[in-house]
């Protein structure tokens, strides 16, 4: 017996303009959790690296 899978259903268009928006922020939002970051570490190394010379 052999069965035969059902065709493969059409998938919903795209909105590529919106879609490019939305990454868009959120390669945003990655930048600027990134550089928050980045600024907390270079501040807490800058206060242990007084610490020990102090």
């Amino acid at each position: 017996m052999h069965l035969r899978p059902a065709p493969p259903r059409q998938l919903p268009a795209q909105d590529m303009i919106d879609l490019d928006a939305q990454e868009q922020r959120a390669q945003r939002v990655t930048w600027t959790v990134g550089a928050i970051a980045g600024a907390v570490l270079v501040v807490l190394t800058c206060l242990l690296c007084t610490r020990l010379l102090f």
